[in-house]
């Protein structure tokens, strides 16, 4: 047997000129089953096409797909100390930065971004669900901080894409500081009178839909995100109860006037740059308003003189 395996079967390969196929060629839809060549779905900005579902999509395919021409700026996140709990659960908390920081190449969960949105500067700050759940650490408040900082020191429009787990649990009560810290950066840029706009996606709950992820001047939720606090499961275990079908769901929510709008991912750029150059009262792009026109002056000559023959309408006789 080891000598059909080691050496028979390589063989047979080598000369039939099979290769070992790389793994996630084809992704499945998690709604319908459909395979997905990976490559349409990188293309349709990872939406399955027949059943419309919005798959996660990293942070730089989402800047690639918002910004002009994919063309952006990165802005360097701040130094931050690393673990200051010496926190350990199955692994060192370390452990595990290095382990996102590699798979992601990336920081940290967080990622902001300086371009343009149909010929408009803004501020762009991303969650990055690959990183740790797109959770809410020292290292993500302080970036958070910085990205508003930067769009009031450019007075640019600041949008925010939130997709998060909620507060990351090894920093404990670190991590909860950065939801005051993060609300009082909203206050300043509104303070600014710069736009703020938030695009909720899959998912959004937890701590980031407590603060800031809830404070927009616009809230734009995609198709079938989960949006909330706490997890559907742990809602009807408290409450002891059955939720309506659709619970925390964009399009629930949409209904019951938690968010202002719901919009297919493919829509965003021109959704969002139409709502910046409302909030900016700015014209829309390549609207011309035609001159009015004149109004023709009256001629006097054009008006016939009454004639003198008219007929006067006959006054009522008087009654005695």
């Amino acid at each position: 047997m080891n000598w059909i395996t080691n050496y028979v079967r390589p063989r047979l390969n080598s000369m039939l000129g099979r290769r070992d196929m790389p793994e996630n060629l084809w992704i499945k839809c998690p709604e319908t089953g459909e395979m997905v060549f990976h490559r349409d779905l990188e293309d349709n900005q990872w939406v399955i096409p027949a059943s419309g579902y919005h798959m996660k999509i990293s942070a730089a395919d989402r800047l690639k797909h918002f910004f002009d021409n994919g063309v952006y700026e990165t802005l360097a996140n701040p130094e931050v100390p690393v673990d200051p709990l010496k926190f350990r659960d199955q692994k060192k908390y370390t452990d595990r930065l290095r382990e996102n920081k590699a798979k992601t190449g990336l920081d940290d969960s967080i990622v902001n971004a300086l371009g343009s949105l149909e010929g408009m500067p803004i501020v762009a700050c991303l969650h990055d669900f690959n990183f740790m759940g797109g959770s809410l650490g020292i290292a993500a408040g302080e970036a958070i901080v910085k990205g508003f900082m930067t769009a009031i020191e450019k007075n640019r429009p600041m949008v925010l894409f939130a997709t998060s787990g909620g507060a990351r649990m090894q920093e404990g009560i670190l991590s909860l500081m950065q939801l005051p810290r993060t609300t009082v950066a909203v206050e300043m840029l509104k303070e600014a009178g710069l736009p703020y706009i938030v695009v909720l996606t899959n998912p959004t709950t937890g701590g980031v839909s407590a603060s800031y992820a809830m404070l927009g001047d616009v809230h734009i939720a995609e198709p079938g995100a989960v949006i909330g606090f706490a997890g559907a499961r742990v809602i009807e275990q408290t409450i002891r109860e059955k939720l309506p079908e659709g619970f925390q769901r964009s399009e629930y929510l949409l209904e019951h006037g938690m968010v202002d709008m719901v919009v297919h991912r493919h829509e965003l750029r021109p959704t969002i740059a139409r709502l910046l150059r409302m909030l900016l009262k700015q014209p829309a792009a390549g609207l011309q308003l035609p001159a009015p026109e004149p109004e023709p002056e009256e001629n006097p000559a054009d008006t016939k003189p009454a004639e003198a023959g008219a007929e006067k309408t006959p006054e009522p006789a008087e009654t005695t």
